[in-house]
């Protein structure tokens, strides 16, 4: 059988598994510098917990587990020739991979509401499964980088996240821009437009824009039975205006609208906020960013890159009503996401990661026979105590091929413990990438 991956999944070589640990550990400084502790949740949930929680579309592709055993004992023959597969789904499988980390995280509270301090803050660095189609940047097993607030309707959380974006992505030395828009707004203009039924349609398609473009939204908001009246209402979200013309617009137009009246002055108060803070240039209003999942119901965030073609590299948004679902009333709540895998793909492309992003074998000591390398495993030991990372060849070979294995490895320095040396309490060292080579004691080298 030859190997081979699943689709939309990788191995990681060490230096990839570095580089990943470098942004994980960036992101994670920040998040508990910003108050946030960590979470962990299991990697496969109830299936009933995820559905219904990501919209039509997001429902279709989580992984679903089949039950243990024989999954088809119970299930008659006519239910298995049905063409409904959903039906069917339920009874077959009862668990399922999750979909992303802020639902399980509002199961998580909801379960443990009662021993919770709020504002309960937490960031959680897990992998999350969606069966989607393969392509850059977008696989079927990935990380997420959640930060999430649930107990205050603040609007200076949105500011605080704004600002955890920001740092985290300075540090990265990645250019982006934080794409701002407000769910109540999206409400507004569907009530403007007298297609609130059609309110899931409507940001679905409009969250297309940037990859199927205006025409592409049209026909879609046409194919969803949305009125060529309500569309020619809406006709102005595809004009190029500025930020300060579409908020006029907006504010004439929800004149009657109270919901979106509201989200305006949400959306306001974190743009003049951050303007405060001298954050404005990282922050763009897009009055076209809707964000596909149903959960949403206030903010709502995306960061892209500059400089590089990328989707979005992280994203999220304020969900007051998440925890209802689970029976659990009057939690708010707003969390923002980091793309792991997209961020790599950006700093890779851009090489911004530096050098001493990997741990390096510092020493290589040559295997000269039984003796010489029992004599190598106390100093090796003495190394490893103070942080030095070094290791033996593990056999007594031909110096050709201990050389080489250390050029492969890129360990720069080449140490030498023969007879000579152990009688004289001395170590030699040859430097792989000048030549140079020096003799000095065991003493001082360890305390190099």
């Amino acid at each position: 059988m030859k190997p081979s991956l699943a689709k939309g999944t990788r191995d990681f070589t060490a230096q990839e598994v570095y580089r990943r640990k470098y942004i994980i550990n960036t992101l994670q400084k920040n998040f508990e510098l910003f108050g946030f502790q960590p979470l962990e949740t299991p990697s496969f949930e109830n299936l009933s917990t995820l559905t219904g929680k990501y919209g039509e579309e997001g429902d279709r592709l989580i992984f679903k587990i089949l039950n243990s055993g024989d999954f088809l004992d119970k299930i008659s023959k006519e239910e298995l020739s049905t063409i409904n597969y959903q039906p069917l789904t339920k009874k077959i499988s009862e668990k399922a991979l999750r979909y992303d980390l802020t639902v399980p995280f509002a199961r998580f509270v909801a379960m443990n509401h009662g021993q919770l301090t709020f504002p309960f803050k937490r960031y959680q660095i897990q992998p999350v499964w969606r069966a989607d189609r393969p392509q850059k940047g977008r696989f079927r097993e990935f990380y997420q980088c959640d930060a999430d607030v649930v107990g205050s309707e603040s609007l200076w959380q949105e500011v605080e996240l704004v600002q955890l974006y920001l740092k985290s992505f300075k540090e990265l030395q990645i250019p982006v821009k934080i794409h701002i828009n407000n769910r109540k707004i999206l409400s507004g203009l569907a009530e403007f437009a007298n297609i609130s039924e059609q309110l899931i349609d409507f940001t679905v398609a409009l969250d297309k824009l940037d990859k199927i473009g205006k025409d592409g939204v049209m026909k879609e908001l046409q194919e969803k039975n949305i009125s060529d009246e309500a569309i020619e209402k809406l006709s102005f979200l595809f004009d190029n205006k500025s930020q300060a013309e579409v908020l006029e617009i907006l504010k004439t137009n929800f004149a009657n609208v109270e919901i979106g009246k509201n989200g305006v002055e949400e959306l306001e108060f974190v743009l003049e906020n951050c303007k405060n803070l001298g954050i404005e240039d990282g922050l763009v209003f897009n009055i076209t960013l809707a964000r596909g999942l149903d959960y949403y119901t206030g903010a709502i965030f995306e960061v892209k890159a500059q400089g590089v073609e990328m989707g979005s590299i992280g994203g999220g948004g304020r969900y007051n009503n998440l925890t209802e679902v689970f029976g659990v009333k009057n939690i708010p709540g707003i969390g923002i996401s980091f793309g792991l895998d997209r961020i790599y793909l950006v700093m890779e492309e851009l090489n911004l990661f530096p050098q001493n992003s990997e741990r390096k074998i510092e020493y290589l000591f040559a295997n000269y026979g039984e003796k010489e390398a029992s004599e190598a495993m106390k100093i090796l030991a003495k190394l490893r105590d103070k942080g030095v990372a070094a290791e033996i060849y593990p056999e007594n070979t031909k110096l050709k091929k201990q050389f080489t294995y250390a050029e492969k490895k890129g360990i720069e320095n080449l140490i030498f413990l023969g007879e000579q040396e152990i009688s004289e309490g001395n170590i030699t060292i040859k430097n792989l990438i000048s030549g140079e080579q020096k003799t000095l004691s065991q003493e001082n080298f360890l305390s190099l």
